[in-house]
């Protein structure tokens, strides 16, 4: 937590999280990542959970894709380690692997995301790579702002947990004191 305060993106107010969510701290990942040392070091550290390595390392775009990447690199040990990919939502806000990415039925694969809340974009990354045949070996994140409650079926580290607030709309207070909402995440609306 130490790197978000650093870098500034450790940000309070009142946040529109990507799951629909509202509470009043936001992780700005993109912040700390945008330190390609610091990214490094956090990929290492993750990456070191999940040696040996699987057969690729998949992340669900945007939030994702640095530090999957990263992770992938510090688990390649050759040219032969595991290759990095990421899913995007189509047109119907599914995600879907596109840009010629591709898996195979029996392949290994872990899923890497920057920030777990409700765990969303994960679980839905891995049920895609079940659906192809892929054994998922486990999930990974930077933060967890679940405090660990979040289940995804397979295991699942994170660097840091955290026991952030978060409400529906229907229940925040900071919406019932007229706060103005900000959108910070990757994902419009």
């Amino acid at each position: 937590m130490q790197v978000f305060r650093e870098t500034g993106a450790y940000l309070t107010g009142h946040f529109r999280l990507t799951s629909g969510l509202h509470s009043n701290q936001y992780l700005q990942c993109a912040l700390v990542l945008a330190r390609p040392a610091i990214a490094e070091r956090l990929g290492r550290e993750l990456a070191a959970s999940f040696e040996p390595g699987p057969d690729v390392v998949v992340s669900p775009a945007v939030g994702g894709l640095i530090i999957g990447h990263e992770v992938a690199r510090a688990l390649a040990k050759s040219e032969n380690g595991p290759r990095f990919i990421f899913t995007e939502r189509d047109s119907a806000g599914k995600m879907a692997l596109r840009r010629g990415f591709s898996v195979s039925d029996g392949e290994t694969a872990i899923v890497i995301e920057d920030v777990v809340t409700t765990g969303g974009s994960t679980r839905e990354v891995i049920e895609l790579l079940q659906a192809s045949g892929v054994r998922v070996l486990g999930a990974g994140s930077i933060i967890d702002r679940s405090g660990g409650r979040v289940g995804l079926g397979v295991p699942r580290v994170a660097l840091a947990t955290l026991e952030a607030a978060a409400w529906s709309a229907e229940e925040c207070p900071l919406c019932r004191q007229g706060l103005a909402i900000e959108k910070p995440g990757s994902r419009p609306g």
